[in-house]
């Protein structure tokens, strides 16, 4: 049991940096890829990345697990959503600021949550309301284009609008 706990701590870990060096390592990239093709190459390597998991987990997967009929909208939708969302993150740091792209992706908890709520009829507890209006709060102080003006950064609207696809794609998941 041990070993379980620190291989998935492990794992985690691992994701956590991977996830925190994508965006930075992504604004260096872009000036050389257009912002498309770079989403298209994360994902590209995901999907590898998955792929190959997949052939060394299958065998021991048990029919009820695999994807069926009932399952195939909400597939759908992830494949659609899985491919808008990285495209709006590369176009907003293309023209944003990394950081603040790093920071305004803790957006996907609120939309996640909102999602869950209005759709899918989710409870919310008062703990996860906190948080969600406290990440709401910094996500909008993030996205003004600076303190001599009330408009929002354009490029800040593009990682919102990622987000938002990703909290939509996370409950997609959940119902699968």
């Amino acid at each position: 049991m041990k070993n379980k706990n620190i291989s998935a701590i492990i794992y985690a870990l691992a994701a956590a940096i991977f996830y925190a060096l994508n965006v930075p390592c992504s604004k260096l990239l872009l000036g050389h890829i257009q912002p498309t093709f770079m989403a298209g190459l994360l994902y590209l390597g995901a999907g590898l990345g998955v792929g190959i998991m997949y052939l060394f987990r299958h065998k021991k997967e048990k029919p009820e697990e695999r994807i069926n009929k009932k399952d195939l909208p909400y597939t759908i939708g992830m494949v659609l959503l899985d491919i808008i969302a990285p495209i709006l993150l590369m176009i907003g740091i293309n023209i944003g600021t990394s950081a603040n792209a790093s920071l305004l992706g803790n957006f996907e908890i609120v939309a996640t949550t909102v999602i869950a709520l209005l759709i899918f009829k989710e409870r919310v507890s008062g703990k996860l309301w906190a948080a969600v209006s406290l990440i709401t709060l910094s996500s909008i102080i993030l996205s003004f284009s600076g303190s001599e003006s009330l408009s929002f950064s354009v490029g800040s609207l593009f990682v919102l609008g990622a987000t938002v696809c990703w909290g939509l794609e996370n409950n997609c998941t959940r119902n699968i």
